[in-house]
């Protein structure tokens, strides 16, 4: 789920913010931007979930 929602932020970012130069590596690409930030998206869900304890 993250790294889909990472994946669309990151094709925003580039549709509105993006690289106006096309020198950057990340932003300059609709591509390379989606996959970073669905990369980033997931670390970030994973760090946010909760994880069930077990009781024994």
């Amino acid at each position: 789920m993250g790294a889909v929602v990472g994946a669309v932020v990151g094709f925003l970012y580039w549709k509105f913010v993006g690289c106006s130069s096309g020198t950057c590596m990340i932003t300059s690409n609709p591509r390379n931007s989606s996959i970073y930030f669905a990369f980033i998206g997931s670390l970030l869900f994973g760090l946010l979930k909760k994880e069930k304890q077990k009781t024994e």
